[in-house]
């Protein structure tokens, strides 16, 4: 197979497992499951290695993974602030309906600061 893989590179054709298979008379699969390690050459020739992929998806993952994590953090913070302000927005709310009520003339308000007698 390696003479194979070495006519094709001297004959400027194009190089794949197929190719290298079609050259030696063999079938593709007969390269990916009994030469594994061929095949990975080949691959890498290729730019294609399949451990070189699987590092470089196992990445981007990673740094994925990071990213949603910090993102969750946002989140939980974002969430938190949304709570603190609703507990304002509600204390607000009740300040209001209390203004209007002493506009309005259906709440009393007892003066500060005079002593009655």
């Amino acid at each position: 197979m390696q003479l194979a893989l070495n006519r094709l590179q001297r004959a400027s054709r194009k190089v794949s497992i197929a190719a290298v298979a079609k050259e030696a008379g063999v079938t593709p699969a007969l390269i990916h499951n009994t030469y594994p390690d061929f095949a990975e050459h080949i691959r890498a020739l290729l730019n294609k290695s399949t451990r070189a992929q699987r590092d470089d998806k196992h990445q981007k993952l990673q740094l994925q993974r990071a990213t949603t994590t910090r993102l969750y953090e946002v989140i939980a913070d974002q969430n938190k602030q949304i709570v603190d302000l609703a507990s304002v927005n509600e204390a607000l709310r009740v300040e209001i309906r209390i203004l209007k009520g002493i506009v309005e003339g259906k709440v009393l308000t007892a003066p500060f600061g005079r002593k009655t007698e």
